[in-house]
């Protein structure tokens, strides 16, 4: 396969009897990379996040994505929040800490699997602030057979249409005791 290379790197932190491992990830999006890097970065997300406890965490450079209400600006901004919903990721860094914007993020699979997230003053020369946090118990992750809608991406015309060919009940039951 001719992947894009991209910016990253992962390690399986083996856990101890009864608990399962935890893959953590480190990534790199520089502010210009194209589609293609981006594309691949998210195979690379999904593949981590399919059968492990995932820690995710990095300088992702989307600027306008406004985590309070999972919404961004820009079409590749987009395209990322739709990599973090469909892997079920929480974001847990809730302070901005450069030009008023959460760029460098924490994002996991499991909830309470990163806990007690603070910022720190950086190390040496970096731009960025330390982030410190617990990792928490890992539990073994159960995988869910059940299918979460994602409703923006909903044709409501078709449902409308389909739904406006449903005869209402009531109007069957007077014609039967009519």
């Amino acid at each position: 396969m001719d992947e894009e290379p991209t910016e990253s790197l992962w390690v399986r932190i083996k856990g101890r009897a009864g608990t399962g491992d935890v893959t953590a990830g480190v990534c790199y999006r520089p502010p210009d990379q194209d589609d293609r890097a981006d594309e691949a970065l998210y195979r690379q997300i999904g593949a981590a996040s399919c059968s492990q406890a995932l820690v995710l965490m990095g300088n992702f450079n989307y600027l306008d994505i406004c985590w309070r209400d999972n919404t961004a600006g820009h079409r590749q901004s987009r395209r990322f929040l739709d990599c973090v919903n469909d892997n079920a990721f929480l974001q847990v860094i809730e302070e901005p800490m450069r030009r008023g914007a959460i760029l460098d993020l924490v994002l996991t699979n499991k909830e309470g699997l990163v806990g007690n997230v603070k910022l720190k003053v950086s190390l040496g020369c970096s731009d960025h602030e330390m982030v410190e946090f617990k990792a928490l118990r890992a539990a073994r992750k159960v995988c869910s057979k059940l299918t979460t809608l994602d409703f923006r991406r909903a044709d409501f015309g078709i449902l409308r249409n389909l739904i406006g060919r449903v005869k209402p009940w009531r109007e069957e039951g007077h014609k039967k005791a009519g």
